[in-house]
């Protein structure tokens, strides 16, 4: 991996984290809600699960991860998760007229575990590392090192820190002028978005299953 740059890696990062997804829902959401920490917090669970998948990988596990029976587990397990997020943050837009004095609902009190959990189980990282990572990773011809593949999986975490650390300042200022009422609003398109994904990789899933 020594042939790509400090800043290519931190592009091919940035490609991994900034897309809008699940992930990058939830920090939006805990965002407006509570603030830098808790948006921080998702994005920082987010990129432990990036970690996780880049040890996987960096051992020789990707076959493991594309074995059909992992593939199908995961999909249904990152579906349902994905429904029932979405489910809470519409939920939650309808509580807000009703009784404000209720706090939001969330699947994980702890927004780290909840970054976690929605890319350890996201078919999109899935298939990112394996795909986008896993391809460069195993067309280096060379001898690598493990000090230099250790430096370059590091470059692309740190593409990840900067999107996480910066998309989590600008919610932290930003929410200063929003209202309730547009956070509550943020927080319908995120839940339907959420389900749509859902349902999406549900159906990705299926597909899988039935073949």
């Amino acid at each position: 991996m020594e042939k790509y740059s400090l800043l290519q890696n931190i592009l091919l990062g940035l490609t991994l984290a900034a897309p809008i997804g699940p992930v990058n829902l939830e920090i939006i959401k805990r965002g407006l809600n509570s603030g830098f920490k808790q948006a921080f917090l998702t994005g920082a669970g987010a990129m432990s699960a990036d970690a996780t998948y880049l040890t996987l990988i960096f051992f020789g596990l990707t076959t493991f991860l594309n074995i059909t029976f992992m593939k199908i587990f995961l999909g249904i397990v990152g579906s349902i998760i994905l429904i029932y997020l979405g489910a809470l943050s519409v939920k939650e837009f309808f509580r807000h007229s009703e009784n404000k004095s209720k706090s939001p609902q969330q699947l994980f009190s702890n927004s780290y575990i909840t970054g976690y959990v929605l890319a350890i189980s996201s078919p999109m990282t899935i298939v990112w590392w394996t795909g986008v990572f896993g391809a460069l990773f195993a067309s280096q011809t060379n001898t690598v090192t493990n000090i230099s593949a250790f430096f370059s999986c590091l470059s692309i975490l740190l593409g990840c820190f900067l999107w996480v650390f910066s998309l989590a300042a600008v919610l932290h200022f930003g929410k200063n002028f929003i209202n309730k009422k547009t956070t509550g609003f943020i927080s319908l398109i995120a839940g339907i978005f959420l389900i749509g994904f859902g349902f999406y990789f549900m159906y990705r899933t299926i597909l899988l299953l039935i073949r």
